[in-house]
């Protein structure tokens, strides 16, 4: 079996077998196949695209050569949940709590953010003494007995998709739908789960800027799963205006707090019910999303999720005492308000704006070995479809330098306050 050969068959069309996609991922992880050979691997993948079965082959061999999490030690059903990346995402904070106190097992290997998307683990860590990084064995002793761990990803799993993912973004093959699926679903069924749910982000502050690409994902991603025995579930949602208010690191680990007390704000709100619930249906916990989202609701009235929020906090060495008192958290220096310019109604805010916005305060880095600020971040006061006056606040600035100027214009920018109210669905489709 030679490369070019095999990059010649992908280059004319053609559908590749097991073996040959094998071939070229262990051969280009071993150091085999050269990089200017995997280019045009790449680059034919982009442009002649997969079957979903070729696609699966894809995910399996880039799987296979890194290690696989066992979770077989953690009694019941395993889940995972995974977003494509959001601005002001801060759901798995909420919904692991609620799922695994109501008796699912919320097992999540996740990541640092990187640009103007931020990361589960980056919100985590902003909880004095919080550890992201615990051994195998305590993850699973830990679920086992609170029902929920996030931990940082390790550095072994599909050890292809690190290194084809360089290559992909200096080569201009980053968004094609094969090479995403598999490159994210690689990574998800090397955590273990059994049930899978994904959150597909679609628009300005999404990777995916429109709905009928975000389908083709999502749907590929689902059929991947299954043709590994996973159960699936891919819920497309809108990031045309960033997820909840808050913006930040310690900032939205607040408001996914308040959101576990029931006073989250709405679309937030919505969305963790919505994945929590499916999650539930999946794990044969609910038969109906009726019957799961009132078991959500309970959970939240009840008080359970929160309890089961501390409990975590504190399995992972941080403070639990961060859910009564958020002075705990560290505080920026300063704030600034900013003031709607005109009256109307709000038509639009620029996820990716307020996301970049947010980034250049500190909150969020261009490169993984970039640090981050946990203190400063953007809080909204308005939403799409709210009613303005002028001078009526619509966001504030929490930062550690003065200069903010290029922020403030860029929140300014963000905004667009039209004189007709519009309404944003939140939910655009569920693929299954």
């Amino acid at each position: 079996m030679r490369a070019v050969d095999i990059i010649i068959k992908k280059r004319n069309g053609e559908v590749l077998t097991k073996e040959e996609i094998s071939f070229m991922i262990n051969g280009y992880t071993k150091g085999d196949i050269e990089e200017y050979q995997m280019s045009a691997f790449a680059m034919a993948i982009y442009f002649k695209g997969m079957t979903d079965l070729e696609t699966t082959y894809l995910t399996e061999a880039m799987l296979k050569t890194g290690d696989e999490l066992d979770l077989s030690a953690i009694e019941g059903i395993k889940v995972d949940k995974h977003s494509t990346g959001g601005v002001g995402d801060k759901t798995s904070l909420v919904v692991g709590p609620i799922v695994a106190s109501l008796g699912v097992k919320f097992a999540k290997m996740s990541g640092r953010g990187l640009g103007h998307t931020g990361g589960t683990l980056d919100k985590l860590e902003s909880i004095p003494g919080f550890n992201i990084q615990i051994s195998n064995e305590e993850f699973i002793k830990q679920v086992n007995e609170i029902g929920i761990a996030i931990v940082g990803q390790s550095a072994n799993l599909a050890l292809a998709d690190k290194k084809l993912y360089s290559l992909r973004d200096v080569t201009g093959t980053i968004d094609s739908i094969p090479l995403i699926a598999s490159s994210i679903m690689s990574k998800k069924l090397a955590s273990g789960a059994d049930v899978i749910s994904l959150d597909v982000k679609v628009g300005s502050g999404a990777f995916m800027k429109n709905e009928e690409e975000a389908t083709k994902l999502a749907k590929l991603m689902v059929q991947i799963g299954k043709n590994c025995g996973k159960n699936m579930t891919a819920i497309l949602t809108n990031m045309d205006e960033p997820l909840g208010l808050a913006i930040g690191n310690s900032i939205e680990v607040i408001e996914a707090i308040e959101t576990l007390k029931g006073n989250g704000p709405k679309d937030f709100k919505d969305l963790c019910y919505i994945f929590s619930a499916h999650l539930l249906i999946d794990a044969k916990i609910a038969k109906t999303e009726k019957e799961a989202l009132k078991m959500v609701d309970d959970s939240i009235k009840s008080g359970k999720a929160l309890d089961t929020f501390k409990k975590f906090i504190k399995a992972q060495g941080g403070n639990p005492l961060v859910a009564d008192d958020y002075n705990l958290f560290k505080k920026s220096k300063y704030e600034f308000k900013i003031f709607a310019k005109n009256d109307g109604y709000v038509s639009k805010i620029d996820a990716l704006s307020i996301g970049n916005a947010s980034c250049l305060l500190g909150a969020g880095r261009e490169k993984l070995t970039d640090s981050v600020d946990h203190s400063v971040g953007i809080i909204l006061s308005k939403k799409v479809g709210d009613k303005v006056l002028k001078d009526d606040l619509i966001a504030t600035i929490y930062s550690n330098k003065l200069d903010v100027k290029k922020e403030i214009d860029m929140i300014n920018e963000a905004f667009v306050i039209e004189n007709e109210a519009k309404e944003l669905k939140l939910i655009l489709k569920i693929v299954k």
